[in-house]
């Protein structure tokens, strides 16, 4: 199922100037697309108005197709889950009632939940490892506990479509890392999933798509290798930062570091058109990956000098090396592309300098 916005607009008041001005984006199943942008720029507006909680002044928003405003709420609620930040409530609703709720859609409603509807809330607590909380009321948990209820609530209506606003905010590290998993599971099960978030450096390893809010109601979207750039985060925050790479054992990860205020935030610059070569190199053991990572370097075959590819049977993996000559933007969104599938080991390493085929040159790891 594909959730499009076509030419969103909205302000709260019709004197007011627009919130959101022309926003456009589309994510697919199996995709995920992470909305980012400074405190009030309208992200969670945005939201509500891809629900219809809020009216669109222009434009809408569709599933396959369809202007969400004509599709039955029953119906659209089985397609699409949504997981609103979370606020301490007063509810005397218990967690396991609460996750129960999100079966709603799916039985009449004066019906009781049958056996199947219990097997699915169970599924989930024990997934988000809530199980133990079910007999406390929402009152009673904290409230990192209680984000993990709603994504729960989410999760147990089975949907095609998950939007979540800001899940990771109020959680720990393992928590945050459990969240994020599970959005990047969902995904590779086919699921589309847009989440809000203050942290570029979980769109940068998670999402493959990015909307960047820049001001004045207007955004970017495209691949969130070319969105969120050093660049873009000034322009759109006020802020001077620093994406870094963080190497583990298995892969390279994104990190972004604010550095200071920018007194001068300027507009996003143009791509960079700079050529360099490089070599990728992948380490997969997944079926379902290793067919991803040949669609991928399909779509970017132009850019490809060579490719080695040879199965490692011992160690159950699969491992490619790939030799491309690109503009530096597209070396680093095929490398991004790569590196946030499920199981999948990615590292670039750059030429030093530009090949002329003339010459001798070294390579440094970056």
């Amino acid at each position: 199922m594909t959730l499009t916005v076509e030419n969103g607009c909205f302000s709260y008041k019709k004197q007011d100037a627009l919130l959101l001005d022309h926003v456009s984006f589309s994510v697919g199943g199996g995709e995920i697309v992470s909305i980012l942008g400074p405190n009030g720029a309208g992200k969670t507006t945005l939201l509500r108005c891809i629900m219809g909680f809020l009216k669109w002044q222009q434009g809408a928003s569709l599933l396959d197709g369809v202007d969400v405003r004509g599709i039955p709420y029953r119906q659209f609620w089985r397609s699409v889950a949504y997981v609103p930040q979370a606020r301490q409530s007063s509810a005397a609703y218990s967690v396991e009632e609460t996750v129960m709720l999100g079966r709603s859609s799916h039985f009449g409603v004066f019906a009781q939940p049958g056996p199947q509807d219990v097997e699915r809330v169970e599924q989930v607590m024990e997934r988000l490892h809530i199980a133990q909380l079910r007999h406390k009321r929402c009152s009673e948990i904290s409230g990192g506990e209680l984000q993990m209820v709603l994504i729960a609530r989410a999760l147990a209506s089975e949907p095609s479509v998950l939007i979540l606003d800001e899940p990771e905010s109020n959680l720990d590290f393992r928590n945050q890392l459990l969240v994020l998993d599970t959005i990047s599971d969902l995904a590779s099960q086919g699921m589309a999933c847009v989440f809000n978030t203050h942290f570029p450096a979980h769109a940068l390893q998670r999402a493959g798509k990015a909307l960047l809010f820049c001001g004045g109601g207007k955004t970017l979207f495209g691949d969130t290798a070319a969105i969120v750039t050093e660049e873009n985060i000034q322009t759109a925050f006020g802020v001077r930062a620093i994406i870094g790479q963080i190497e583990t054992e298995s892969s390279i990860l994104q990190d972004v570091v604010p550095l200071e205020l920018s007194r001068t935030p300027g507009r996003p610059d143009a791509p960079q058109d700079s050529r360099r070569l490089a070599v990728i190199a992948i380490i997969t053991g997944n079926y379902d990956s290793g067919q991803r990572i040949n669609a991928l370097l399909h779509e970017y075959s132009g850019y490809l000098v060579g490719r080695m590819g040879m199965p490692y049977r011992e160690g159950g993996v699969y491992i490619i090396n790939v030799t491309i000559d690109a503009p530096e933007e597209v070396v680093r969104t095929l490398s991004h592309r790569l590196g946030i599938l499920p199981d999948v080991s990615v590292k670039t390493t750059y030429a030093k300098t530009a090949f002329t085929g003339k010459e001798a040159f070294t390579f440094d790891e970056s």
